[in-house]
């Protein structure tokens, strides 16, 4: 079982940028592939990127690609999403969630997170 806890969400305008964090509690964090996703009001929930358990493979949805990264700490048990070059349609609900292999992050995790709120101002 895994608990995730995200934050660092917030209000930030065009432009700027904010780092999420996902903290997770159990002993085999290390073991998890993570992701981040995110819902917007009104659409689907978005994949958005996934790491794998050493943190040395990652992926990206093209519609982050070059303006989001994703890294984990192992030792912190956290994953981080810094966002860069924000723009309003970034604007969403955005969870962190683990799954067994960076390969299938896409479509399927075992665990979510809560979600924090980011809001970019135009």
């Amino acid at each position: 079982q895994v608990q995730l806890v995200e934050s660092g969400g917030g209000l930030v305008q065009a432009g700027g940028s904010l780092r999420l964090s996902c903290a997770a509690s159990g002993r085999t964090f290390s073991l998890y592939a993570m992701g981040w996703f995110r819902q917007a009001p009104g659409k689907e929930r978005e994949y958005l990127a996934a790491i794998n358990w050493s943190g040395l493979n990652t992926d990206y949805a093209d519609s982050v690609k070059g303006r989001f990264t994703i890294s984990r700490d192992n030792a912190k048990n956290t994953v981080y999403l810094q966002m860069n070059s924000l723009k309003p349609e970034d604007t969403a609900v955005y969870y962190c969630a683990a799954g067994n292999a960076i390969a299938s992050m896409r479509s399927y995790a075992s665990y979510w997170g809560q979600g924090t709120q980011v809001t970019v101002s135009s």
